[in-house]
């Protein structure tokens, strides 16, 4: 099974790259933004299972998004505040949070609080597609439309692409694909290298333009979701994300 991901909203570096550790050593698989803004980033791609957001970001109000969030009803949000009166608490939890941790606090006690709301993940719904704008995976039919095309695919090239999109641009080696998606066990790491090529062929329309599935070199492959920019005409929204998403539609999160 696929750990569960998680996405930290923590202006300290420090802090972030602690939790990050603790947090990967237990199992989860973790993103990191550093600010509301790289936040929203993400978010416009997929909303995450659980949502660590620290209330005073450098460039706005945590609890702000905590109410976005909220209103998606996709993620569960753990607050993380410095802000310690009973009426900040209360503020963070009718703003939308499940549950609020007050600084300082160890890390016992913080990872038993993610496993504690992680554990009401244990019923949830399937996500119907993963939608990058032209590009759209549709997980119930098993089918891939590149603008208004859809891409014939086998089923081995449907589970790479679909793999390496819910990895969120996160470098995956050519082993971590063959057990992820193989059903099989195939022991030639060299069979990736073939679909890849496969899938770019059908995939990559535009010579000129950067490739979907994009080689790291000494590690294996990424999806560059930044290549479907110029198809979209426009970038993710970065810039006041908060403000200009919040009539936007949810986007379906991958449960694991």
């Amino acid at each position: 099974m696929d750990s569960v991901q998680i996405l930290i909203v923590q202006g300290n570096p420090h802090l972030r790259s602690l939790l990050g550790w603790h947090l990967q050593q237990a199992g989860y698989w973790c993103q990191q933004a550093d600010t509301l803004d790289r936040a929203m980033t993400i978010l416009a791609r997929r909303q995450p299972p659980l949502v660590i957001v620290d209330s005073d970001l450098p460039d706005g109000d945590g609890i702000e998004l905590c109410r976005w969030l909220y209103q998606q009803k996709q993620s569960l949000i753990l607050v993380l505040s410095a802000r310690i009166n009973q009426s900040d608490i209360v503020a963070g939890l009718q703003a939308g949070a499940d549950d609020y941790l007050k600084k300082p606090f160890g890390m016992q006690e913080f990872l038993a609080r993610v496993e504690a709301l992680l554990r009401r993940l244990r019923v949830t719904s399937a996500p119907l597609y993963l939608n990058y704008g032209v590009l759209r995976i549709d997980l119930v039919q098993r089918r891939v439309r590149l603008q208004e095309n859809y891409i014939d695919l086998t089923p081995q090239e449907f589970s790479l692409l679909y793999i390496l999109a819910q990895a969120e641009g996160t470098p995956l080696s050519r082993s971590e694909l063959l057990n992820r998606a193989w059903p099989d066990a195939i022991d030639n790491p060299r069979t990736i290298d073939t679909h890849v090529l496969s899938l770019r062929k059908k995939l990559d329309t535009e010579p000129e333009q950067p490739s979907l599935i994009q080689t790291v070199r000494n590690v294996g492959y990424r999806f560059n979701s930044e290549a479907l920019e110029a198809h979209n005409g426009k970038s993710i929204p970065s810039s006041e994300a908060l403000r200009r998403l919040e009539t936007s539609p949810a986007v379906a999160i991958a449960s694991n």
